[in-house]
């Protein structure tokens, strides 16, 4: 006989939510087991216990259902918002399974965010031993300069930790501002903006428009679409081992981006601010 499964597990599997949300939810003692309130690490028989969350019955789903949504503006990332703000979940219509979100996006921050009912999946995408590349557009006030950029891509000292080496390419230049490409492989809370306020910059415009090698395309905000069978595999495949010397992928392209820096910085176009 196989072990029993955590519950945290269960709940990602029946597409509830991530292993860290349904954590969460079993500290906040919103799920019971055949009554019982449960607890961290407790283990779990889906096909015979009753499993309830906030008071519901939940049941392992059949179907995985994998969602595209170009996050506009003042959303939140989460399926219920306390403050009553609306919430990503508002902008899909009725019909779907239980849905939850990958990762997140800051409030004021828009662009590509992936919804889905795998749990499995949301995990491996969302930890950061699995190196997802994921790319935003940055317009920060001011100008940076060649050597503060080099030092950001280097990896920060923040409150949480040092950050990892990511690739920056500037891409264009007004009077006061600059907008400029990151690809980062971690995702922290409000990470590139806190990058950049150690820097002494402030972030005036996030949008993130890449994730895992996939791109918003011509989704505009507040659309969405499935994801392709082929692009579900991509994401698979993506995450389906560990990567291999974190070290040695780290250096890769740190050299890339700083040998692509050095050329792009010099061509910046320059934009006169309109009348």
């Amino acid at each position: 006989m196989s072990p029993l499964p955590r519950l945290q597990k269960i709940l990602s599997e029946m597409g509830v939510a991530s292993r860290r949300q349904a954590e969460e939810m079993i500290r906040e003692g919103r799920v019971t087991v055949n009554g019982r309130v449960a607890q961290i690490g407790e283990k779990a028989d889906p096909s015979r216990d009753h499993i309830k969350v906030d008071d519901r019955r939940v049941r392992l789903s059949t179907s995985r259902v994998y969602l595209l949504v170009n996050k506009p503006k003042n959303v939140v990332t989460t399926v219920d918002d306390p403050e009553g703000r609306p919430t990503v979940m508002d902008l899909v219509k009725s019909g779907y399974p239980r849905l939850f979100p990958v990762g997140r996006l800051d409030y004021d921050a828009e662009g590509f965010l992936l919804l889905t009912n795998d749990g499995g999946l949301a995990y491996r995408l969302s930890h950061p031993s699995f190196q997802v590349p994921r790319t935003y557009r940055v317009k920060v006030k001011g100008k940076p300069t060649l050597e503060e950029i080099q030092k950001l891509s280097r990896g920060v000292s923040l409150t949480d930790g040092p950050t990892a080496p990511c690739r920056i390419v500037p891409l264009r230049e007004t009077d006061e501002n600059s907008w400029l490409e990151m690809t980062l492989h971690e995702g922290r809370n409000h990470q590139v903006k806190r990058m950049w306020e150690k820097m002494g910059y402030s972030v005036l415009k996030l949008a993130r428009v890449r994730f895992g090698g996939l791109s918003l395309g011509k989704l505009k905000p507040g659309e969405y679409r499935p994801l392709r069978p082929a692009e579900v595999e991509k994401l698979e495949n993506l995450v389906q081992e560990r990567p291999g010397n974190l070290e040695e992928r780290q250096t890769r392209y740190l050299e890339d981006q700083l040998s692509d820096l050095r050329v792009r910085k010099r061509r910046i176009p320059r934009i006169r601010p309109r009348a």
